[in-house]
């Protein structure tokens, strides 16, 4: 990352990718941090966005309202869900 600016990027690694044991163990501590990030008024992102791979954790700094009016603005502008399908969890 570039803490200079403030901007932290965390990655957790496991040691094996097709245990499933693993991966949960990843992901708890990714929310973990997700969570202590949001408390602390931060983001779940930097400059790259939500995508794919942070979408499961918009629960944590979005509300239910908020989410459906990202969703209402999707399919408004994509109703054919073409532009970047699956981002944000959308």
């Amino acid at each position: 990352g570039h803490t200079g600016d403030g901007n932290v990027h965390v990655n957790v690694m496991v040691e094996d990718g097709s245990d499933p044991k693993q991966l949960e163990t990843g992901h708890q501590a990714i929310e973990e941090i997700f969570k202590a990030a949001v408390e602390l008024e931060g983001t779940l992102s930097g400059e790259h966005g939500i995508g794919i791979s942070k979408a499961p954790f918009m629960h944590l700094a979005f509300t239910p309202e908020e989410m459906n009016l990202f969703r209402a603005i999707k399919q408004a502008f994509d109703p054919n869900n073409i532009l970047n399908p699956s981002k944000m969890g959308l």
